[in-house]
């Protein structure tokens, strides 16, 4: 009997990771707990496998953007040990740890993980179709070092034109990232056109398998490659419809994980009133910079600026103050009392770190709070 439980809870993971890739997060999560429940019946010794199922809800609490549920389940399978897993588990530890310390912006610290699972890789029957090189490239990509990230392409001998597999799109979605970054680092424009024509050849694929996770990841990519190029009304139809698909399921770190461009153009799409609910909790997943913080694990320039969200009474606000509107005509229109509208205003400015409205409208519209005139 319990050689079957452990056969079960062995199947978990790859179940799981089936829901995760048709984007069904919620039923990830139940496949895991149901597991857990099973496994925790059994009473001691702990059965093996079940470091794994506290892994793999890890990551889905991370995914959905509640850190302290993620962290929460990572020590406890840390706490269980090798003795109560499966022989992967300390190569995916590794993998779940970078994606934690990478979801924080230690960026320097996960990739060292990464470089440790690569060390503790163990070969499973399971194929391996998110391999820790494409991992560590994606966060190459995060830190700005292009000619890194291009050195992985080379090795892989991978084109915008080769022929889809599954077992090779998370290589190839990796690599459409490295084409948009070598678009926005140096503008020529070949790059942009091949990671277009890549990513619509990838969704097919994807919406073909009923693969929505996957899907989701590449409207993404596809909304920021439109910015990349500055067409924003191009890129709100694949972000709108990414949004769509994700609110369901709860989806937080496929978006906030992209930075200050994501950042921008869920501004945008709030703007025109797009899943209004949902971007405020997405805008709220955001980190907020420090003055004094550095960049040496972020995004160099004017990609590393964040601020704190406004919100959506503020966005108001912001926007009347650029329309030139006075607090007593903001009250007015917006059918507050002035007092109120100094409140708003005063908050803005300590989110923008600014100290005057010309400086709030041009702030804002620097990091795309506010549209550009």
């Amino acid at each position: 009997m319990t050689g079957n439980i452990v056969a079960a809870i062995s199947g978990t993971y790859g179940l799981a990771d089936i829901r995760i890739d048709q984007g069904r997060l919620q039923e990830a999560v139940w496949t895991y707990e149901q597991s857990l429940r099973l496994a925790m019946d059994q009473g001691e010794p702990v059965l093996m496998g079940t470091a794994d199922l506290y892994l793999g809800l890890s990551g889905l609490h991370l995914e959905r953007g509640n850190l302290e549920a993620a962290n929460e389940h990572l020590l406890k399978s840390e706490e269980l040990g090798a003795s109560a897993a499966l022989p992967d588990w300390p190569y995916r530890r590794c993998i779940a740890k970078a994606r934690m310390e990478a979801a924080q912006g230690e960026l320097d610290d996960a990739l060292d993980l990464l470089d440790e699972s690569q060390r503790l890789y163990y070969r499973s029957p399971v194929p391996d179709v998110r391999p820790v090189t494409a991992l560590k490239t994606r966060v190459l990509v995060r830190q700005g070092r292009l000619a890194e990230a291009q050195g992985w392409v080379r090795e892989r001998h991978l084109s915008a034109h080769d022929d889809l597999s599954y077992l090779r799109e998370f290589e190839h979605i990796t690599l459409a990232r490295v084409l948009i970054a070598e678009y926005k680092s140096d503008q020529v424009d070949r790059p942009i056109p091949e990671a277009m024509g890549l990513l619509e050849r990838l969704l097919q694929a994807a919406e073909a398998g009923v693969r929505m996770g996957r899907v989701i990841e590449m409207l993404v990519l596809q909304a920021l490659a439109h910015r990349a190029q500055g067409n924003i009304s191009l890129a709100l139809a694949p972000l709108e419809r990414g949004l769509k698909l994700a609110e369901p399921e709860g989806y937080v770190r496929i978006f906030v994980d992209e930075g200050i461009s994501m950042a921008r153009l869920l501004y945008e799409a709030h703007f025109e009133g797009v899943e209004p609910k949902y971007i405020r909790r997405l805008l709220a997943a955001f980190p907020v910079a420090e003055p004094e913080q550095t960049t040496s694990s972020r995004l160099r320039g004017s990609e590393s600026e964040m601020v704190e969200p406004l919100s959506e009474r503020e966005l108001e606000v912001l926007q009347r103050i650029a329309e030139g509107l006075t607090n007593q005509e903001i009250a007015t229109r917006l059918y507050l009392s002035p007092h109120t509208v100094k409140v708003h205003t005063r908050n803005i400015f300590t989110k923008l770190a600014v100290k005057n409205r010309t400086q709030a409208v041009a702030r804002g519209r620097a990091l795309g709070i506010l549209p550009q005139t």
